[in-house]
This record gives C-alpha cells, structure tokens and sequence, in this order.
C-alpha cells in the first residue's frame, strides 16, 4: 500500500491540481476582503449588513464541514471537489449581477457550501496519495500554496474591479473556477490505480477496511468527536486562525484605511504582507510541529495565541493612529495564526484512524471558522452600537472597541486547548487518568444517631 502510495509524477500532478483549485476556492472566498468599501457602497449597507455576508457564508461553511468529511469519507475526493466549485461558480455568478443584498447574501452561501469540500478534499488526496511519513509535509505545504489565494482577491481582484467593473471582475473569477472544476474532474482519482477502493488502518484494532462504504452519520460524529485529539484539533483551529480569518475576509483593510487613516495602497501592502509572513511561516511551525508532537500546544499553538493578543493590545491601547512599523508587527503577529491552525489537522490525522479522518478534518476545520464569524459579526454590531456602522462614520476608537471581540475567544479557546491537551496525554498514557469521583458520605445528625 504503502508503495502504490509513493510521491511519483501522478500523484504530483494530481496534487497540483487539487492544491491550485484549493488556491482558487480561497480567492473565491477572500473576494469581499479588499473590496469591503466597495460593497458597502455598492448595497448601501451598514456594517452589520455588511457583516452578514462574511458572517453567513462562513457559518455555511462551517455547517457543511461535517457532511462534507462524512462525504469525502465515502465517495472520495474527486466528485465532491468537483461539485464544491461547481457551486462556488453558480455563487459567483449571482453575485456578480445581485440587484439587491438580499440575493447578494444567498450568493455568498452558496459559495461557502461549495467552498467547504475544497481543503479537506485535498487533505483527503494527500492521505490516499502520499505515504503516513510524507502526509504531514504534504498538508502543510497545500496550507502555505493556498494562502496564495488571499493575495490574488488582496490585490488582482481590486485592480480588475476597478479597471473594469463590478459584473466583469465576478464573472471572471467564476469562469476561472469553472476551468478547475474541469480540470479536477477530468485529472484527479480519489486514490491509485493499482487499488480497488480507498482503504485504511484502523489504528484502533488494526482492522482494514474499506473507505467508500456505506456510513452512519451519529456513529461516525460520535467516535470522531469522542477522540481526544480530534477535540484537542477543534479547540487548536477554534483559537488560532480567527483574528486573521475576521481581518482578511472584511475588517482589515476598513479599519486600516478609515480607521488607522492609511491610504489604500499602504492598506494592500499590510494586508498582502500578512499573508507572506503566513506563507513563510507555515513550513517553520509545521517543521517544529513534526519533531515536537507533545509540545504542539504549549510551545506553538498557545505562544502564537499569547502574540497575537500583545500585538493587538498594543496597537489597541496606541495614542493615536498606530506607525506603519507597528501594523506591519501586528499583521505578522496575525499571520503566525494561520500557521498555527494547521497544527490542529496534526492531531486529526495522528489520533484518528484513516476511515474517518476526513470526518474528523471536518470538525477540526469548523473550529476556525465558527469563531471567525462570531468575531466578524461582533465587529460589525459593536461598530453599530456605537454609531459607526458605515464607511462615512467609521472611527479609529469605534474600531478599537470593536476588536476586544477577539479577547474572550481567546480565553475560551485557550481554556479548552488546555484541558483537551490533558485529556490527549491521558489517552497516551502521559498522565495518570482522572480519579473517579467518590461518593459524598451521608451527615449524620447526632440527633439522627441511635
């Protein structure tokens, strides 16, 4: 198995594919990160409205994880990858003509849906594709290749709307993702030629068995969900990628133009900067992560939680508009966030086994993107409340209030990384396991007594 599974030209190619289509979902969904102004003008929405569409696109996504991995678990990467473009294509097209917000909103769930099967379906080609030993370095490199994506709708995207027009910058990009839904359908297999069906190890029992095999949605949820790891994964992509998730998709480039007062090129620099830090990265913490297993949490995954909250306390508490050299701190800080969620996917892939991992990737993968729309749409009503819900009304101080959001994600996300971790040594026998609770002894009243 191993050796049909050997990183030759095809699976290369097939890889290739799959990670460009997966750059490609990433442009699609980034796509109102830069043009935030744009949208608010062009829908006459305030900022809760506008909110809503990174809120509820995002909160589709997250929703179809799970039956995305369930479907992923059974029929393999090919054919789901397939449709999810095929509806990130219908999407953007509604949205590149949307007369109203209304259908502009419906247009961007249904890009989320179909966004959904794009990064687990890669992962799932690594795992069938690529030997145990080089999946790790293979899903961290399809995470860093993706992040190309932010900087085609950071800086391609605006240029083109603006040389162009709305309908014709949408419809592109729809078009090109057509060309991939194409590509993958006609190019990628779900697994090697020389095996009959995708098939895997139960690490449990050592049983193999079959991938594409009928499933049941409570059992396979359960089991996932009842591994320590995969909830150590959950709470790890739940704390570390939401600041830059909120920042990139909407908030940045608002609060670093009408907030901070920068010009909209300084605004691209920061923002693609953020995302070149992310990429650089990526193969150092993956590196790290994969020579120090147990350390994942307490020396990668909480530190880079611990700079993120510096770098935004200080820009935050800044007697005025921060310096450039601050923001460009802050938008590295923000980028170690990306890169630490990957180790989330580390604790997916080692404590569960192969036939439910895209299951389990599912649910790692919601983490992220559950706090990142709680924290988009906190932004967006806490501008509101304090009467800066529109470009025109935007202030540097409403901003500041509006970003203490990130903090009680944090500390919810931190608490429970450090009780899933204590769980995760237990089961590895690194910790001794929880003392049942004794009984409490009945009080005796003297009166009571005999």
């Amino acid at each position: 198995m191993e050796a049909n599974r050997a990183p030759n030209a095809r699976a290369w190619i097939i890889w290739t594919v799959g990670v460009l289509a997966y750059v490609l979902s990433i442009t699609n969904r980034s796509s109102l990160s830069a043009l935030g102004v744009e949208a608010a003008d062009r829908f006459s929405a305030d900022a809760s409205t506008l909110s809503m569409f990174a809120v509820l696109q995002v909160g589709v996504y997250a929703i179809m994880q799970i039956p995305s991995g369930l479907l992923l678990d059974r029929f393999g990467a090919r054919p789901i990858m397939t449709i999810g473009l095929s509806m990130i294509v219908i999407g953007q097209l509604v949205m590149a003509f949307s007369p109203n917000v209304g259908v502009a909103i419906a247009a961007r769930m249904l890009l989320g849906a179909g966004d959904a099967a794009l990064f687990p379906g890669v992962l799932r080609l690594v795992s069938t594709w690529y030997s145990a030993q080089r999946a790790p370095l293979m899903a961290q490199l399809t995470g860093t290749v993706g992040q190309g994506g932010q900087l085609l709708a950071l800086v391609p995207l605006p240029l083109l709307l603006h040389e162009t027009s709305w309908e014709f910058a949408f419809a592109t990009l729809a078009l090109t993702t057509a060309v991939f839904a194409v590509l993958v359908f006609v190019i990628v297999r779900n697994h090697p030629p020389t095996v009959a069906a995708d098939v895997s190890v139960n690490t449990d029992t050592g049983a193999i068995r079959v991938v594409k095999s009928s499933f049941d949605l409570r059992q396979s949820l359960g089991e996932a969900w009842q591994n320590p790891g995969t909830r150590l994964g959950f709470w790890s992509h739940f704390t570390t990628p939401f600041a830059g998730t909120a920042f990139l998709m909407l908030w940045g480039v608002p609060f670093l133009t009408a907030g901070e007062g920068q010009s909209r090129e300084v605004a691209s620099v920061i923002t693609t900067l953020l995302v070149i830090f992310g990429m650089i990265m990526g193969p150092i913490l993956g590196t790290l992560s994969g020579r120090h297993p147990l350390h994942r949490s307490y020396g990668l995954v909480l530190p880079t939680v611990a700079l993120q909250f510096v770098a935004w306390m200080t820009v935050i508490l800044w007697p005025g508009p921060a310096p450039v050299w601050l923001l460009i701190g802050l938008a590295f800080a923000i980028a170690t966030g990306g890169p630490a969620s990957m180790i989330a996917f580390d604790h997916a892939r080692a404590y569960n086994p192969a036939h439910r991992l895209s299951t389990a990737t599912g649910l790692v993968n919601a983490g992220g993107f559950i706090s990142a729309l709680i924290l988009i749409f906190a932004i967006g009503l806490l501008l509101d409340l304090q009467g800066a819900g529109s470009p025109d009304t935007y202030t540097l101080d409403a901003f500041r209030v509006a970003f203490l959001a990130q903090i009680p994600l944090w500390l919810v996300g931190s608490i429970f990384i450090v009780r899933s971790r204590a769980d995760v040594h237990r089961t590895l026998g690194l910790r001794p396991p929880k003392e049942p609770k004794k009984p409490k002894k009945p009080t005796v009243h003297p009166d009571d007594e005999d």
